[in-house]
């Protein structure tokens, strides 16, 4: 059983398979293009290549892609840390449970773009609005995630620490941290998706240069195709960002992991 549930994965994870399952993306694309027959509604998939490597060589799409990649890159940061030091301490201390828990468990329920507005008021235009909101999406999944991990926790782990002479910093880092980087692993993991789906929401505060505003602006002029080499740009930077933090990840804590 464990010899084919291996294979299985092995197989799952085949470039082989992947080639695969691009090209028949790509000819359904170009297929449903041709039967709708119209670049306003769905431009082939050719169409686009060919955007792609026109605004490629005029130099117009990487600084658009540098720029939400930085701005992804600061908020996931800082939401992650704000979520698992948030995490632990509520998870840790039944008073800031007892205080911290109603406010996560409402602001959590409202949506990044609720605050664009406020955000604008607050902060202007400038850069710090639009990682505000990043990091206030991945704040959550990240928090939510580490508060789990430390709530479970067994309670006879940390009594066993404690008839051995713990302290307090020695159960922190010893017993609390190593136990919940796998749960913060994860959140961050899921976090990061969402990160990438705020960044558009986040570009909506007069942003100039981004993804979220290529296709923001695109709509305008009915450039379908640039909407659609947006969203793949998105697309791939999320695929390859979640493949690099999944192996960064295993490797800085790969002792923790197998555990």
């Amino acid at each position: 059983m464990t010899r084919y549930w291996e294979r299985k994965v092995w197989v799952g994870e085949s470039p082989m398979l992947a080639a695969a399952s691009l090209l028949m993306g790509f000819l359904i694309w170009e297929f449903l293009s041709r039967i709708i027959n119209s670049r306003l509604i769905l431009p082939s998939a050719f169409d686009v290549a060919g955007q792609l490597i026109t605004t490629t060589m005029q130099g117009h799409l990487l600084p658009h892609i540098y720029t939400s990649l930085v701005r992804i890159l600061a908020g996931f940061v800082a939401g992650s840390l704000i979520g698992a030091a948030l995490g632990i301490a509520m998870g840790v201390s039944g008073l800031l449970r007892a205080l911290l828990d109603p406010l996560a468990n409402f602001f959590r329920f409202i949506p990044p773009i609720c605050w664009i507005s406020p955000f604008l008021i607050w902060f202007g235009i400038g850069e710090t609005p639009k990682v505000l909101i990043i990091t206030y999406t991945v704040t959550f999944m990240v928090l939510l995630s580490t508060y789990a991990g430390v709530r479970a926790i067994p309670r006879n782990r940390i009594r066993a620490a404690r008839c051995f002479g713990a302290g307090p910093l020695f159960l922190f880092f010893r017993v609390v941290l190593p136990s919940v980087i796998r749960d913060i692993r994860g959140g961050m993991r899921i976090a990061l998706g969402n990160a990438f789906a705020t960044v558009v929401t986040a570009e909506m505060i007069a942003a100039q240069t981004g993804l979220g505003f290529i296709i923001l602006t695109s709509r305008n002029f009915g450039a379908t195709d640039q909407i659609i080499l947006a969203m793949i740009c998105l697309g791939a930077c999320g695929f390859v960002s979640d493949r690099a933090f999944d192996v960064a990840s295993r490797g800085a804590f790969a002792n923790y992991l197998r555990s």
